[in-house]
């Protein structure tokens, strides 16, 4: 049985770009993640990880943080520990967005940006953003405690045209809100 049949337990969201060109601002795109209580998978989230953050319990951390693209490997990692979650929570909604502080940036714009969902040696998706060039925020993962109280992953890849603050209240918007 495969690890997907189990459910999924705990998950990786590696992020990378290349730097700006020499004598441009810096592109800062940052990983963003907002869990949901179970008896309100659609409303508001409990909390928002993000740089500089981490979960209350310690079970969503930000382990690596760039502000510029620079350096080899993944530029941001958000590891999350879904098996550990409290049963008091039933979603966690996963997003990148782009710093616009120095003018509008989308995803288009910004070099060689890739995202991945990994567990353990897996790799579950990956996009390059270009579904969404236009976007200058997105969500990339979507992850749902089902009944039996295993949680499942849920591809995502939905573009918004917003500021980093005000994305993280839309970016777990469902149509059943």
């Amino acid at each position: 049985m495969s690890s997907l049949n189990k459910g999924v337990s705990k998950v990786a969201v590696n992020l990378r770009w290349d730097p700006s060109p020499m004598g441009a601002v810096p592109h800062d795109l940052d990983i963003v993640a907002a869990t949901y209580p179970a008896a309100s998978p659609g409303g508001d989230p409990a909390y928002v990880v993000h740089f500089d953050s981490r979960s209350p319990d310690g079970t969503i951390t930000l382990t690596r943080d760039s502000r510029t693209g620079q350096g080899f490997g993944s530029d941001e990692i958000m590891t999350l520990e879904l098996d550990r979650l409290a049963a008091v929570y039933g979603r966690v909604v996963v997003g990148v967005a782009i710093q616009q502080r120095d003018g509008r940036r989308v995803f288009g714009e910004v070099a060689k940006t890739l995202v991945t969902v990994v567990e353990g040696h897996t790799e579950l998706w990956r996009s390059d953003f270009s579904p969404v060039a236009g976007a200058t925020a997105a969500v990339v993962a979507e992850f749902v405690r089902n009944e039996r109280g295993v949680w499942e992953y849920r591809e995502a890849i939905r573009g918004f045209e917003t500021d980093p603050q005000p994305f993280v209240s839309l970016m777990g918007l469902t149509d059943e809100r």
